[in-house]
This record gives C-alpha cells, sequence and structure tokens, in this order.
C-alpha cells in the first residue's frame, strides 16, 4: 500500500465505502473489505499529514515562524 498515490488510495477507499454501503457482501467478506478500508484511512490520513508538516515548513518566515495567508506569489518576494 505504501506504493499507492494518495489519490489512489482514496479512490479505492471510496469503492470500499461503496461496496459496504451496498449490503451485498457476507460479514467475510465485510469485515475483510472493512480492514482493508481502515488501512487506506490510515495511509490517507499519513499522506496528509506529511504534506501538512511539509507545508508549514515552506510557510516559515527568516525568522522561523510560521505565517498564515494565502499561498502564492507575491510581488514583493522577488523585489
Amino acid at each position: 500500500m505504501t506504493d499507492f498515490r494518495f489519490e489512489d488510495c482514496l479512490t479505492r477507499l471510496e469503492q470500499t465505502v461503496t461496496a459496504l454501503e451496498t449490503g451485498n457482501l457476507s460479514l467475510e467478506e465485510s469485515l475483510k473489505v472493512f480492514e482493508e478500508g481502515v488501512a487506506l484511512s490510515r495511509h490517507c490520513a499519513k499522506y496528509l499529514d506529511e504534506a501538512e508538516r511539509r507545508l508549514e515548513i515552506l510557510a516559515k518566515d527568516e525568522t522561523g515562524a510560521t505565517t498564515a495567508g494565502p499561498l502564492g506569489w507575491n510581488a514583493e518576494d522577488e523585489a
């Protein structure tokens, strides 16, 4: 599962939820699919946490403080 991109995991997780919502699976199949869904959910959460950490590092100013504001290009940054 570590080879999956975030988008792939999210798509598979959506398919898992749909399969569980249909109610057509046996109890054993439902448990197996649910376990896979939990693993996918954890992988997505881990990926998002890592992305957030990376953004926080990029958003630090010259003093090391994290600044809140829109991400994007600022003409003053290049002056």
